[in-house]
């Protein structure tokens, strides 16, 4: 068990099970160093555990931000799968874009994401630091209240 698992393992966060992109895309495209990492929305085991739209008679802010912590995990899923098993390659978190399902006016985008960027910091401590977007849209797949890709340079071998 590598560090990456380890530290996972300590803050009691479980990785989702297998799951098949739903649509004509990759989940992870990789050049050289960097591993681009497709959107993932707050899915698990073919759910949605947060529906939009997040704001005024939807989902609330907490509920969406926790959605988020779902999109981060299910991008460290996939990132797994980027360092062929080995999360220990991960040398720095370079960007988060989040997207929220929201109704329009909803300025509470940024704390929502936070939810997927507090795990990617616990996670991986200062290398989880990242650059990052946040914004609200009218919808997104299956209706989910969040979806996060990243961007993210591993180590060389």
């Amino acid at each position: 068990m590598g560090r990456i698992d380890r530290r996972l393992a300590e803050l009691g966060l479980a990785l989702p099970p297998p799951w098949t992109p739903q649509g004509n895309f990759l989940p992870f495209r990789r050049d050289g160093d960097i591993v681009y990492l497709a959107g993932q929305t707050c899915e698990w085991a073919g759910r949605v555990v947060c529906a939009g739209p997040v704001g005024r008679g939807g989902a609330d802010v907490a509920v969406a931000r926790e959605a988020a912590r779902v999109c981060a995990l299910n991008l460290l899923f996939t990132l797994r799968l980027a360092c062929d098993g080995d999360l220990d390659r991960v040398r720095t978190v370079l960007r988060l874009g989040g997207f929220v399902n929201c109704v329009a006016g909803f300025d509470r985008s940024p704390d929502v994401v936070d939810g997927a960027t507090d795990v990617f910091l616990a996670v991986f401590g200062e290398a989880g630091r990242h650059a990052r977007t946040a914004v609200g849209v009218a919808g997104l797949p299956g209706n989910a209240a969040v979806e996060v890709d990243a961007i993210v340079a591993l180590e060389t071998r």
